[in-house]
């Protein structure tokens, strides 16, 4: 990727906005942030040009992204589907979502993926947030000093059969197993809900195995999985033995504190391999 130019970043909750304008400095790119109301955390986004702006004002936010010359766009940090009743477009948003058309009734991909197709439209090139967090991609294999045990390596393979079943219904990215027996699945509520619902699931014996991975031909520039240090202690604190993850196309906000959490609960960080991925015939 060359240096130089502005990315504009449009961030939602969470770390991970910062952290792509903290990489994309370093890359030797300038960088404005678009935090939406409700959802960015001010405290962070402190240190960079920003501005917060409603999800909805589509052209205050177009207007302050082409003052800054930003070309490149980087989408990043979970924002709430909001209702129709509370969304309020301005009349850039009102001509924004005419394009996006049956999209916006669709599940997450077919959606994010619409907008980044009328971003390209208005001469954004989306960039995904993965190019500027390379470092945060994790790995194949144990990252800790736990390592999977043969049930959870079954455990393992399973949510992978159930994870690919869900893409083709655009559902989740990830889901939850303990000894062959599915104990949900994360739909509209994300991985921490989940996991809070299978805190009082969980059966006798071994602790089941979050899985998370993307659905097959996500665009990844709009939505990635993401596991942090809360996805570590939610496991911990709800019973699971282990996160299993497919590496490359996966963030991790912070690697260091994921393995050490990982290593402190006695729970195994693992980075799903090819041999795991491959799909039986």
């Amino acid at each position: 990727m060359p240096g130089g130019g502005c990315v504009g970043i449009l961030a939602g909750a969470g770390p991970l906005p910062a952290q792509v304008a903290a990489a994309a400095l370093e890359k030797g790119k300038s960088v404005f942030v678009v935090g939406f109301r409700d959802f960015a955390d001010t405290a962070l986004l402190a240190p960079y040009p920003h501005e917060i702006i409603r999800l909805a004002a589509v052209g205050e936010t177009l207007a302050a992204l082409k003052k800054h010359g930003c070309r490149e766009l980087v989408l990043i940090g979970p924002v709430r589907r909001p209702a129709w009743r509370d969304l309020r477009p301005d009349a850039e948003g009102a001509r924004i979502l005419a394009r996006l058309g049956r999209a916006i009734f669709l599940g997450d991909d077919g959606l994010l993926g619409a907008v980044v197709r009328v971003l390209g439209e208005e001469g954004f090139i989306v960039r995904g947030a993965h190019e500027f967090l390379d470092h945060a991609t994790g790995r194949s294999g144990t990252l800790g000093r736990v390592l999977p045990d043969e049930q959870a390596r079954q455990d393992i393979a399973r949510g992978v059969q159930v994870l690919r079943a869900m893409a083709a219904l655009d559902i989740g990215q990830g889901c939850v197993v303990q000894s062959g027996l599915v104990l949900a699945v994360e739909a509209l509520e994300g991985t921490d809900a989940m996991l809070g619902r299978c805190g009082k699931l969980m059966q006798a014996g071994s602790g089941g195995v979050l899985i998370k991975m993307p659905k097959s031909g996500q665009d990844l520039r709009a939505d990635m999985p993401t596991i942090g240090p809360e996805t570590l202690e939610n496991a911990a604190r709800n019973g699971l033995r282990g996160v299993a993850f497919q590496p490359g196309v996966t963030l991790l906000t912070d690697p260091d504190r994921c393995v050490a959490l990982a290593d402190r609960y006695g729970l195994f960080l693992y980075g799903l391999t090819t041999e795991d991925l491959k799909e039986e015939k």
